[in-house]
């Protein structure tokens, strides 16, 4: 198969042909439709997870076809159509057995764990638990742009963050998952305010529901800002870019018993953030991390995209072939991409 691969962090990526992998029992090779390109893969390629071994094949966001199916899988066949989570629970820990199969002791994560998407074919462990199928009416580049990102940015607005109806939901950096955001707290109904420092990504905060946008290149207090806006305070603040400066304002710019959910990673030298503790307790704020979402709570989000409340496919910027994807992903730390980009041609 023809797949990217790396073999030093921060190395080159080249593409090359490797062999085809093959099913473990519980697992399924699925060929490749789909996959995006997200900042996690950028984390990986820099170094950032120790779960990650090297030689390594990148790519977490994936929808295709499954070609192999191993022999204590029950529920999938060969040629059917499906996407994941990016974090897949074994189904038999204590976490899954409660049904957070997003915090698994035993996860399989493909990009970081094992073998990624950024490739032909994809060997998936916990196949029977983890695998969701994709409605006829959704094609594989809007599949796969929901495997990370946009359930991350669900399970954190509805989940985590219990946002209701008429609440102010303030979004901190309007990449991806920032924009998902956005879209899905409009769909139920809240009041969305967008953060960043692109002019371009604001427009395409404000197409996309935000009731106000605020240009953090351009705002001496971005806190008061908030305040501002939102009459005191956000009821929900998501950082979804990930930032001591982000995650700091989104905590102190919340209303008292508001809620904070960190999406954005915050790794290395980021991982020990500065934060206002004594707002926190003096207001009975609530802080919350938000790791994927369980491939059992997928019909829900699914329903949305079905009755047409949310259009993930709007997030998409660009499709793009392996080749060309490989020089996105490594440019990734510049924060320029609008959207989400697709990598649905492999081939030579």
């Amino acid at each position: 198969m023809r797949a990217a691969i790396y073999e030093a962090f921060e190395g080159a990526i080249d593409i090359k042909e490797l062999p085809d992998p093959t099913p473990a029992a519980d697992g399924v090779v699925i060929r490749v439709e789909a996959t995006g390109i997200c900042r996690s893969d950028w984390h990986g390629w820099m170094g950032h997870d120790p779960d990650i071994r090297l030689p390594h094949v990148p790519g977490h966001e994936l929808a295709g076809v499954i070609e192999e199916v191993g022999a204590g899988v029950t529920r999938w066949n060969p040629g059917d159509r499906v996407t994941l989570p990016f974090v897949c629970g074994c189904g038999h820990c204590p976490q899954c057995l409660q049904g957070h199969h997003q915090v698994c002791d035993h996860q399989f994560q493909p990009g970081f764990t094992h073998w990624g998407s950024f490739a032909e074919r994809v060997a998936i462990r916990y196949a029977d638990a983890n695998l969701v199928r994709i409605p006829s009416a959704v094609d594989f580049e809007t599949a796969a742009s929901l495997g990370c990102r946009f359930a991350t940015a669900f399970r954190a607005v509805v989940a985590q963050g219990r946002t209701a109806p008429g609440e102010w939901v303030v979004v901190h950096g309007c990449g991806g998952v920032g924009l998902s955001a956005i879209m899905i707290a409009d769909a139920i109904g809240a009041r969305t305010v967008g953060i960043d420092i692109k002019k371009e990504k604001l427009n395409k905060a404000r197409s996309l529901g935000a009731r106000a946008v605020i240009d953090a290149s351009h705002v001496e207090d971005v806190v008061q800002a908030v305040r501002d806006i939102t009459h005191g305070g956000a009821h929900v603040a998501v950082d979804a870019l990930g930032s001591p400066t982000t995650c700091f304002n989104a905590i102190a710019g919340l209303r008292k018993r508001g809620r904070h959910v960190q999406v954005g990673l915050m790794l290395a030298e980021h991982s020990t953030p500065r934060i206002p503790m004594d707002q926190v307790i003096a207001n009975e704020l609530e802080i919350l991390g938000s790791h994927g979402m369980q491939a059992h709570r997928y019909p829900e989000m699914m329903a949305m995209i079905a009755a047409g409340k949310l259009h993930p496919e709007n997030l998409i910027a660009q499709t793009v072939d392996l080749d060309q994807g490989l020089r996105e992903l490594q440019a990734m730390d510049r924060f320029d991409t609008i959207g989400v980009t697709i990598i649905n041609r492999f081939g030579a």
